[in-house]
């Protein structure tokens, strides 16, 4: 990450907004399109400019799970974890996919072709196991559906 990029962006940011506390979680939003996700050396940098503690802004990008604290893959794989999706063999389908596209879960692949991520319900229960393919649902995931997700982010 570039960080003089960032702390422009964040500081941009400020300047237009301010610094309230209720701000926070927008900068983030606003710095992850930017930047495409937040490192750990903003942190400083952010917590700064609103006057918190390193460890406050730490608990807010941690707790929500689609913020990145590196860059993601050119595709986005995420898969269902819930509940419905589990019962349908999400488990197995994790360990398929996590084989068939060469990155475990949670992680992008060494190429940064393919980021393979957990999502937590899509609201297709009746339908799972599920997935995210670069934004659109896919649904009823085996492994002829797999293979099909495969080459679609092969490219």
């Amino acid at each position: 990450m570039d960080l003089a990029a960032a702390e422009l962006v964040i500081a941009d940011w400020i300047d237009a907004q301010g610094d309230e506390r209720d701000q926070l979680l927008p900068l983030l939003h606003h710095l992850q399109r930017e930047i495409g996700y937040i490192d750990d050396a903003a942190i400083p940098f952010i917590a700064a400019a609103f006057n918190l503690s390193r460890a406050d802004v730490h608990g807010v990008l941690t707790f929500y799970h689609d913020f990145r604290r590196k860059p993601a893959g050119r595709h986005i794989v995420k898969l269902c974890r819930a509940e419905s999706c589990q019962a349908r063999g999400g488990a197995a389908i994790e360990a398929a996919a996590s084989r068939r596209l060469g990155v475990a879960m949670g992680e992008t692949r060494r190429d940064g072709q393919i980021s393979l991520e957990p999502v937590y319900c899509l609201g297709l229960c009746a339908i799972g196991p599920n997935a995210l393919v670069d934004g659109r649902p896919v649904a009823r995931i085996d492994a002829a559906m797999l293979d099909t997700i495969a080459a679609e982010v092969a490219v």
